[in-house]
């Protein structure tokens, strides 16, 4: 499976941008797919996954939505109010099943390249 991550740029402070992830492969429904973001000098951290459920973390709960197009491959992270803090390169990644925790990123098989998100104030 392969992922390609895009729909990055520079925002200001309240604006909203959204994020796309294409994967190559078959059975792509039955993939979990997630999003997470690591800013420079921190360690990658959850934002969101598509699964059973929708999950987001608390940081983003209300601003961040992620939906998944099965007919296109693809699953999209709409953020909306933007913060400086949600600066960082975002990672789309799948895993292809269920099990395991929606939020660890040591629980995810394959991962994209990222695409940077920056936020002005």
């Amino acid at each position: 499976v392969q992922l390609q991550a895009s729909g990055g740029g520079l925002v200001q402070a309240g604006d909203s941008l959204r994020l796309s992830c294409a994967a190559s492969g078959r059975a792509f429904s039955r993939y979990r797919m997630g999003w997470f973001r690591q800013a420079p000098g921190k360690e990658r951290e959850f934002v969101a996954a598509s699964g059973a459920s929708r999950y987001y973390a608390d940081s983003v709960k209300g601003r961040f939505t992620i939906s998944k197009d099965n007919a296109k491959n693809t699953v999209y992270l709409q953020m909306n109010s933007l913060k400086p803090e949600d600066t960082a390169v975002y990672y789309c990644a799948a895993r292809g099943s269920y099990s395991g925790s929606y939020s660890r990123v040591g629980d995810y098989d394959y991962w994209g390249q990222g695409t940077l998100v920056t936020v002005s104030s």
